[in-house]
């Protein structure tokens, strides 16, 4: 296996590589092909705004526009609002633990490299490809997703004609420069931003005293109340607190997506000025697009609406389009579903996106088999891309009973893979932390800190693992062997792949004065920018804020 901890450059080869590096820096900031110790030929050719877009749209899909509804359903608006708003700030430490790692040491498929760097190899193998599959996967699921949604308009379609064309149309433009997916990635995302506010500003209007029924204000909090029972019979207290932590784990799956900007950062131009305004402003994009819709939805929709939880996957289950209808509203669910189109299909793109840069970094970190790093002269890791679509095409077992079945379980391994890689981001942090002690390197002189260190990791390691060790606890209300085992088998898989890793390769522990810190960060070093005009005007202001 190639070594995780690679050392730098010994004092006999130092002055090669160093004007190697730069070199290299020069390509890649024009836009060339470039190579580096790490992230070999990937180019640097996403911008801020992709790189400010791909963190939004990371985060707001399917599980804002339609799993929120069940959030409501579970908890009532009072307990899903408290619980999006906590799980918000599990996702900030995280982010900006992720941050300081990323702009110091801007590489592919970066967090899994961290964890092999600063904490175990055998870390960095199991989340990695846990991770990679939970997304190629996830492919497979958007895929799906798309044909259910485009069956509102025609409900005798074929799922599988449309697993088919958008399967050749994500896959195809994954094959194009990385630029191209920013440029792609940054229009999906503004769609989703204007409506996610768009309709903050009609809950406003209809709380107001808009809609057919008048002034609305508080009166779901009232009637059928605040808080929902949930599971438990006899003991409402408990049962309400039981829909909260439910929908604890639901707000989880519903972030899930932000760490792309780690994944970017490998292929972002100027990435210690870049990613850290990314990630500074991923907290209030977390207030106010996650925390202000739940808030304005739990205003619209009382918890006990049937609509909430029809099992459907289209805009007839989405809250929003039942707080238009409750209004009287008749013309947003065309609109809706289309948007939920958009959604899916920019996070299929996604999928493909950051599965096959993660497949890329292991393959570089010696993780994974050595023909995965090949990229095109435009810098696109083309082998890891393939491999990475391939597996969309697993959508097609739901055209089977029994295929649909096994479809499901796959699923099942991708679900908690998100609160595991959380946990390791904020393990490797706490370990990358303590390696900078170790040589004597301030955190004052890094690019980027993360605030409030090291409290701050260590809360979202406690309530990430927390999380993952919970997140099946319906299984025992009342037990269910097959949903239990369904529910935790991503955690099975993850310690076997650890595991096996360690027990093949005999790894150990890194020891914080031996992580290296070097690889990947001396050819940023060597890197120059020009400096970007700030915004003056309010307009440029507000649209550097969103873009």
């Amino acid at each position: 296996m190639a070594a995780a901890l690679e050392k730098p450059a010994e004092a006999a080869g130092a002055g090669v590589f160093i004007a190697s590096a730069a070199e290299d820096a020069k390509l890649s900031v024009d836009g060339n092909d470039a190579s580096s110790a790490h992230s070999a030929k990937l180019n640097r050719r996403l911008k801020a705004r992709h790189l400010q877009m791909i963190a939004i749209g990371g985060t707001i899909g399917t599980g804002l526009f339609i799993g929120s509804g069940g959030a409501l359903s579970d908890a009532g608006p009072a307990g899903a609002l408290i619980a999006y708003a906590f799980v918000g700030t599990i996702v900030y430490s995280v982010m900006v633990a992720l941050g300081e790692m990323a702009t110091y040491i801007p590489i592919s498929g970066a967090f899994a490299a961290y964890a092999s760097r600063f904490v175990d190899p055998s870390l960095g193998f199991a989340m990695g490809w846990i991770y990679w599959f939970s997304w190629a996967v996830t492919y497979a699921l958007e895929l799906t997703a798309s044909g259910l949604i485009m069956q509102y308009w025609v409900p005798d379609l074929n799922v599988g004609i449309c697993i088919g064309v958008f399967w050749v149309v994500i896959t195809a433009l994954n094959f194009l420069p990385v630029s191209f997916y920013g440029e792609v990635e940054f229009y999906f995302a503004s769609v989703k931003v204007v409506t996610v506010v768009g309709f903050m500003i009609f809950a406003i209007c209809i709380d107001a005293g808009a809609g057919k029924d008048g002034y609305l204000g508080f009166g779901t909090w009232r009637d059928p109340g605040a808080f929902a029972p949930y599971l438990i019979d006899g003991n409402d207290s408990l049962a309400k607190f039981v829909g909260f932590w439910a929908v604890l784990v639901q707000a989880g799956f519903s972030y899930q997506g932000t760490e792309l900007v780690g994944i970017a950062a490998g292929e972002t131009q100027d990435p210690r000025r870049t990613i850290p305004s990314a990630i500074k402003r991923t907290f209030f994009r977390i207030l106010i697009f996650f925390v202000g819709s739940v808030f304005f939805i739990g205003l619209l929709v009382p918890y006990d609406n049937p609509d909430l939880l029809n099992g459907t996957t289209d805009a007839a289950s989405s809250p929003f389009v039942i707080a238009a209808q409750l209004a009287g509203v008749r013309v947003l669910p065309d609109l809706i579903n289309a948007i939920l189109l958009t959604v899916v299909l920019s996070a299929a793109n996604s999928d493909v996106y950051s599965g096959s840069r993660i497949l890329h970094g292991l393959a570089e970190d010696g993780l994974a088999p050595k023909f995965l790093r090949k990229t095109s002269r435009s810098g696109v890791p083309y082998v890891a891309v393939t491999l990475t679509a391939v597996f969309g095409l697993l959508g097609f077992l739901n055209e089977s009973t029994s295929g649909a079945t096994a479809f499901n379980w796959l699923m099942n391994i991708t679900s908690v893979a998100g609160f595991i890689s959380w946990a390791c981001i904020n393990g490797s942090h706490i370990a990358f932390m303590r390696a900078l002690s170790a040589r004597g390197t301030p955190r004052s002189s890094l690019p980027y800190r993360a605030p409030w260190q090291p409290w701050f990791s260590w809360f979202g390691l406690l309530f990430n693992v927390l999380i993952i060790i919970t997140q099946g606890f319906t299984t025992f209300i009342p037990w269910n062997a097959t949903n239990f085992v369904a529910a935790y088998i991503s955690v099975f898989l993850f310690v076997a792949l650890y595991l096996g890793h360690k027990l093949v390769f005999r790894t150990s522990f890194v020891k914080p004065e031996e992580a290296d810190l070097d690889t990947g960060r001396r050819e940023v070093d060597a890197m120059e920018y020009p400096e970007n005009p700030a915004a003056t005007t309010l307009v440029g202001k507000i649209k550097t804020w969103f873009a």
